[in-house]
């Protein structure tokens, strides 16, 4: 054997090892491998998701301040208990001498106090409250929907790097199976060493790519374990088919369901009747407030002049009354504050009405995002479909002599080209897809 053909055989065999590291190595080595469906990644997501527990808890916060006892309503009723002690040393009623003395007290006593009317203040905070409490759900069903479209666009990431890994899977493979058939045609006398080198080159770039993409797929993985909140690596097989939704949509009817379901636009309308309830709450300085005072005390009182018997007393109370205040100027302070309520809920109906035509503009940019991107998949499937054929057609007239290996190449890059636009085209069409249901509020019930 020469030693130009011991080099080929050695190439050959790296060959191999290269498709055998590519196939079987990653870069960081998988703790677990799960097979996963969309809805199972969805339900694992949301109950691990921080950002949703955090909105959860501030629901809970919200929800335990919805009350009349918050609002003011109730009364206060407050206990306390006082205890004093006294010496005393003065001059004797007759005589030259002094007269020391001790008294000590103790004193327990309950107040109530209970505002009775403050200009339908409690009312009003009272509706605040619930606002409030409405804004912490809503706000947490926003993080959802959020977090939703990351894990689908997440899922099927790691279904798009699948799929290119395939794609490449089967061109290396081609220029393996290549390679060896000129080898073979050399070694019969009927190919040079150029054509070798040169199905070489390709076999070594298609293998080069082939790494590449596995570590884009190994980095789709690892981003879906931070969206899954894993602590370890894992290695999610998708099992929901990677394919593009081809819906019809009106765009009369999604801009409807808009209005009607978007989250952030309901969060809006919450934001305005807080903005709404201000204006009363300051307009209630305008009445007197009414207070009713009560409680009850016992005074325990024990004296004693030093060296002598001590005397004990003990006297019981109770009182019980009304106050009535009312502010009759404060440097018309009331006046303003009721105008700057007023001029921040003027600003609040101009803040939904931008939001409004910014949600409107964005609805018909993805409206018809979507449905260009319909086009283009449809485009990109006809063009894989005849870049399969003539890669199959190539493959027999290379294997003819019909075309150099140029020619075959440039065919092989070709498919490869029209496979990843079609690919892309499915994940963005999915993309388009769920902004569409997160934009009309639909996205949490589709899932």
């Amino acid at each position: 054997m020469n030693i130009k053909n011991l080099i080929v055989i050695v190439l050959f065999i790296l060959g191999k090892q290269i498709v055998s590291f590519s196939q079987s190595d990653t870069i960081t080595t998988p703790t677990d491998s799960i097979d996963i469906s969309l809805s199972e990644a969805v339900v694992k997501g949301l109950e691990r998701n921080y950002q949703i527990k955090i909105s959860q808890k501030d629901v809970e916060i919200a929800q335990n301040n919805d009350a009349w006892g918050r609002a003011g309503r109730l009364p206060n009723i407050n206990f306390s208990l006082n205890q004093n002690n006294r010496y005393d040393d003065t001059p004797a009623q007759t005589g030259d001498g002094r007269t020391q003395s001790n008294t000590n007290t103790l004193t327990p006593a309950v107040n109530l106090n209970w505002t009775l009317f403050n200009g339908f203040a409690i009312q009003t905070t009272k509706r605040n409250l619930e606002e409030l409490r409405k804004i912490s759900e809503e706000s947490m069903q926003v993080q959802i929907e959020n977090t939703i479209l990351s894990i689908v666009l997440g899922y099927y990431d790691i279904s798009l790097q699948q799929e290119k890994l395939k794609v490449l899977m089967d061109i290396m493979t081609l220029s393996q199976d290549r390679y060896a058939y000129v080898q073979s045609r050399k070694e019969l006398g009927s190919a040079v060493t150029f054509d070798v080198l040169q199905v070489k080159d390709a076999f070594l770039r298609d293998s080069s790519n082939y790494i590449l993409q596995k570590l884009n797929l190994d980095n789709a993985i690892r981003n879906f374990n931070k969206l899954m909140a894993d602590t370890s690596y894992i290695v999610y097989n998708p099992t929901d088919e990677f394919k593009a939704a081809l819906t019809e949509f009106s765009y009369k009817d999604i801009k409807d369901a808009m209005y009607s379901n978007n989250k952030t636009l309901k969060l809006q309308y919450l934001n305005q009747s807080l903005l709404e309830n201000n204006i009363k709450l300051e307009k209630s300085s305008l009445y007197p407030s009414l207070s009713l005072n009560a409680g009850v005390d016992n005074l325990n009182r024990r004296y004693g002049i030093v060296g002598e018997t001590s005397n004990t007393t003990s006297s019981y109370g109770a009182f019980a009354g009304v106050s009535l205040n009312y502010t009759i100027f404060n440097g018309w302070n009331r006046r303003k504050n009721i105008q700057n309520a007023q001029i921040e809920k003027e600003i609040g109906e101009l803040q939904i009405k931008d939001l409004e035509l910014s949600l409107n503009n964005q609805l018909l940019a993805i409206f018809d995002l979507y449905n260009a991107r319909k086009q283009l998949y449809r485009v990109a499937d006809e063009n894989v479909k005849s870049q399969q054929l003539n890669l199959e057609i190539a493959k027999d007239k290379f294997n003819s002599g019909a075309i150099n290996s140029f020619n075959y190449r440039d065919i092989q890059v070709s498919y490869i080209y029209a496979s990843f636009d079609k690919l892309e085209a499915i994940y963005y069409l999915i993309a388009s897809y769920n902004d569409l249901l997160r934009l009309t509020g639909g996205i949490i019930a589709n899932y």
